[in-house]
């Protein structure tokens, strides 16, 4: 399996928001990202910035706006 780290990238750092995470949707109001097991999570005005493979880690940036 390829489950991955989702972090939110900031000023004072990254911040991990989700581990484990299966699947990853881009929605208009943001992006959702789901588990194996657990409900899926909101992450509002947010984009990707990047997706690291190797490390299994997709870093998130805020945007202030809703998504196109």
């Amino acid at each position: 399996m390829c489950q991955m780290s989702i972090v939110l990238a900031g000023e004072s750092g990254d911040e991990t928001i989700l581990e484990n995470a299966s699947l990853l949707e881009v929605t208009d109001k943001g992006i959702l990202a789901s588990t194996l097991f657990d409900e899926p999570r909101l992450i509002e005005k947010a984009m990707v910035q990047k997706i690291d493979f190797l490390n299994g880690k997709v870093t998130l940036i805020k945007t202030g706006k809703e998504n196109p």
